[in-house]
């Protein structure tokens, strides 16, 4: 979210016509509020007490078979004579199941009963391209149908918005807005840091008090348009001002990791403290696409993810909010089941997603895809990944998850019985 534009105007020149003016730029900096084609989402729901889901893309392709680890597999390590992790090595799940050794964060919340681990997620005639595969989990369309909005951007359609003045989503990074938050008529703004969603005020430091006084002028014979600016620019400022003491009082209960993501992670908590209704929020870590050296690399990465989302879950927790805190971690699809020449992995299909929260059904879910079973060399799918959708929408944000999915999934067990 940038607002230059106020920054560029003064007490002096921001009259009603100067303002009127700059509608199409300023509605679109200013404006956080949601239309609503129809309300298919709980209304109840969306209060104080709503539900908040963290996504964290793991993007380029995570390697789901060294994350979640088969450890007595044979066929494993036959086919990874380089790569696979060594059993005493992980971090135990059960039995056969262990946990790369750089998850330790992860295995603190599943010891906590905060961690879900979905196996073998995936669809049905897996795409191995970065970009189609991606598509395909932000919008739940196939490049033959229609892609013009994404899973999150249908669900803040879905809901009734028109009371809330703060971004229903948010997107925090560098990177380009993902595909999932496209809708077609709710903006999601997309931050770098928290100091850029602050109202730049050094050029003209009675900015705030203009703005207020302009807003606060009787709306008689005002047109419509103009009154929804004038209520834009007071959320405008109660936002900014909001996030900004946020950022000078807040205090996180345990150092977040010096990593892009951890910075992040701590921004949402910021948030989350300062009492932002925001609902979603979305975040993206790159380099999962392990061609070569992979061990090194991915351990470093997996770390990056396991020890930002703990230090996240546990200072929510101690802000009071945890019981409304859910993270997904996922990736558009796994690595293939033998290594390479490089020592890393190709594109595979089916992956594992990591649900974190006290919230969630702590454990396993589902089974591991079978070694003796593969697709042309990749894991088979036994979890749809709008299986995992259907559950976060119908159970924990309580939406009409038919509309926002384009058909009926059976929600996965991941939520504890309320």
């Amino acid at each position: 979210m940038d607002f230059e534009f106020c920054s560029r105007l003064t007490e002096k020149t921001l009259t009603r016509r100067r303002l009127f003016g700059h509608t199409g730029q300023g509605a679109s900096i200013l404006t956080f509020g949601a239309l609503a084609p129809g309300v298919l989402c709980d209304a109840a729901s969306l209060s104080k007490e709503q539900k908040i889901l963290v996504v964290v893309e793991m993007a380029g392709g995570n390697d789901g078979l060294n994350t979640v680890v088969p450890v007595d597999d044979g066929l494993y390590r036959n086919a990874r004579p380089n790569l696979a992790i060594r059993a005493a090595d992980t971090l135990s799940v059960n039995d056969d199941i262990g946990l790369h050794p750089a998850l330790r964060g992860m295995a603190d919340l599943l010891e906590n009963d905060m961690l879900a681990i979905v196996q073998g997620v995936g669809y049905a005639n897996p795409n191995r391209s970065h970009f189609e595969s991606m598509d395909i989990w932000h919008t739940c369309r196939r490049k033959t149908e229609t892609r013009k909005t994404g899973w999150i951007g249908r669900y803040l359609e879905s809901a009734d918005f028109q009371n809330l003045s703060d971004p229903p989503a948010l997107h925090l990074g560098k990177m380009q807005q993902p595909f999932a938050l496209m809708s077609r008529d709710v903006r999601v703004p997309s931050i770098q840091s928290l100091e850029q969603f602050r109202l730049r005020t050094k050029e003209s430091p009675d900015l705030r008090d203009a703005i207020r006084s302009l807003s606060s002028q009787s709306r008689a014979g005002a047109s419509d348009l103009l009154g929804f600016v004038q209520a834009s620019s007071r959320d405008a400022i109660d936002a900014s001002e909001r996030m900004e003491s946020a950022g000078m009082q807040y205090k996180p209960s345990e150092p977040y990791p010096e990593t892009a993501l951890g910075r992040e992670l701590e921004t949402i908590a910021k948030l989350i403290a300062s009492g932002l209704d925001t609902r979603i929020y979305y975040v993206r870590i790159d380099g999962f696409d392990t061609h070569a050296n992979q061990p090194e690399a991915h351990a470093v990465l997996l770390r990056s993810v396991s020890d930002a989302v703990r230090t996240l879950v546990r200072d929510v927790n101690d802000q009071g909010n945890g019981d409304r805190l859910l993270v997904m971690c996922f990736s558009e699809f796994g690595r293939r089941v033998a290594e390479n020449a490089s020592d890393g992995t190709d594109h595979g299909a089916a992956g594992p997603v990591l649900l974190a929260g006290n919230g969630v059904k702590a454990g396993l879910v589902g089974e591991l895809p079978r070694l003796d079973d593969l697709q042309n060399g990749d894991l088979k799918h036994g979890i749809d990944f709008r299986q995992v959708y259907a559950a976060i929408l119908r159970q924990w944000l309580k939406c009409d998850d038919s509309y926002v999915l384009g058909g009926s999934f059976d929600p996965v067990p991941v939520f504890k019985q309320s």
